[in-house]
């Protein structure tokens, strides 16, 4: 399959005025707008030189330049959330290598960005006790950073 280059550059104003509509949405609405996925697609990208997968492309949505597939997932962390977010569901009838997942603030930046090995995936979905994690294939956000690596923000920072 071909793979889409974007322009970052391009796409940056359109992520910036994606990031103030959604945001004074949820002002008007108390809901999101529902592209929290898309704009951390791009922003992860961005942020650790990934290429976009084409859209709706099922198995992955970004390729590193080491050619690993990366499943891209994007939670927004608002003031006062009940902790217990989790990240959304992970299938294995699909090829990928990692998932990132980007944490964002109310504005859509980007707070932290972590990656996870298929295998620890794989590994900590099939323990037994939790029908989410084992049904639906969900984690949740502090367990999952708990088996990847923080990518951004680089150390040091």
């Amino acid at each position: 399959m071909m793979q889409q280059t974007f322009d970052f550059e391009t796409l940056t104003g359109v992520i910036e005025a994606a990031k103030a509509a959604a945001k004074r949405y949820r002002e008007l609405t108390g809901k999101p707008l529902g592209i929290t996925g898309e704009i951390g697609e791009v922003l992860t990208a961005n942020l650790l030189g990934l290429d976009l997968s084409d859209a709706r492309q099922p198995w992955y949505d970004a390729i590193g330049s080491d050619d690993r597939r990366v499943q891209i997932k994007s939670r927004c962390v608002l003031p006062n959330t009940k902790p217990g977010q989790r990240v959304g569901q992970i299938r294995f009838d699909h090829e990928w290598d990692t998932v990132a997942l980007i944490l964002m603030n109310e504005d859509f930046e980007p707070i932290e960005v972590w990656e996870a090995r298929r295998e620890r995936i794989q590994e900590e979905l099939a323990k037994p006790g939790s029908k989410s994690r084992n049904e639906r294939g969900a984690l949740g956000v502090s367990k999952f950073k708990s088996i990847a690596e923080m990518r951004w923000p680089p150390s040091g920072r």
